[in-house]
């Protein structure tokens, strides 16, 4: 029989697993809301805001350099430096092809994705490096008599705090409003006057701060770098942007909650011998989703029009 810790446990690793696939699908959703551009080089993003932490060593053991900071110089350090690749790569590669078939820009952001995955290749090689930061957050401890760690806790926090901020900016600002009209019919905001290389950005650089928290949070979660560990996580945002919805931001949220609740579940319930094809039987539950509502629980602009 399953006692209320184990289902206490459950929840919260599910809500926090599904918070790191909320803020990745949110950064993936702003960028699809106004360019139609589905950026796959969101995850390369996460990857490089890891690689960030340490000084570059062919040596697994890792040297830290800014992971050795004050929890606030990281991390302000660390958004920086993602949020300056996002619009760098905005302003030279997407700009230049804003107007091109949106096939295109899929391809460039591939190109991009690739680029900086070698790119870390060059500079730190393929050896997987032991990075080890706010582990006192991963240590676990009671917490009304349940054992857990204060990370998750902390993950699902800072989620809120950013969801929360994200939906204040777009609601209540001038910016946001200038978003959500570009989101809306981009040529008609530009004749209203928004002014397009502000909005796009602003949304490269919005989603830059959420692949730069997504990173601090999986390095601490996982303890290890690898040069490609922004690409899963970038493929369940993708799929939870779709579930939830193309062109909905709280349909991509939702998506990424399903989804982390998804693949937490289904690592609990399914048995030792199998549990290796876990993400196979989530992705089988998304397509029978897709199937019963193929717009998304949300439905977007997009997918409106397209249904």
């Amino acid at each position: 029989m399953v006692g209320w810790g184990s289902i206490f446990q459950v929840v919260v690793d599910a809500i926090s697993l599904g918070s790191l696939y909320a803020l990745a699908a949110l950064g993936i959703g702003l960028i699809f809301g106004i360019m139609r551009l589905i950026n796959f080089a969101h995850g390369d993003f996460i990857t490089i805001g890891a690689y960030s932490l340490i000084v570059p060593s062919s040596a697994a053991l890792a040297t830290t350099f800014i992971g050795t900071w004050s929890t606030p110089l990281m991390v302000a350090a660390v958004v920086l430096i993602v949020m300056g690749f996002a619009l760098a790569t905005e302003a030279v590669v997407f700009r230049p092809m804003r107007n091109a078939h949106p096939a295109v820009l899929l391809i460039g952001s591939f190109a991009v994705s690739f680029f900086l995955q070698n790119a870390v290749l060059m500079i730190y090689t393929s050896r997987p490096k032991s990075v080890n930061i706010w582990s006192e957050l991963g240590e676990a401890v009671e917490i009304f008599g349940i054992h857990t760690a204060p990370l998750e806790f902390v993950t699902i926090g800072v989620t809120i705090v950013l969801l929360v901020s994200l939906a204040l900016f777009i609601t209540r600002t001038t910016y946001g409003t200038q978003m959500r009209a570009a989101s809306e019919d981009f040529a008609m905001a530009r004749l209203l006057g928004v002014k397009a290389d502000r909005v796009i950005a602003m949304a490269f650089a919005i989603s830059g701060i959420l692949a730069a928290v997504i990173s601090l949070f999986m390095v601490a979660r996982q303890g290890y770098l690898f040069y490609r560990m922004g690409v899963p996580i970038v493929i369940f945002a993708f799929v939870a942007t779709i579930i939830g919805g193309m062109g909905s931001l709280v349909g991509a949220a939702l998506g990424g909650f399903l989804l982390g609740t998804l693949t937490t579940v289904l690592q609990v319930v399914l048995p030792d011998d199998i549990k290796e094809a876990r993400d196979a039987f989530a992705f089988t539950i998304v397509v029978l989703i897709l199937l019963l509502r193929p717009e998304g629980l949300i439905a977007g602009r997009v997918t409106a029009e397209r249904v």
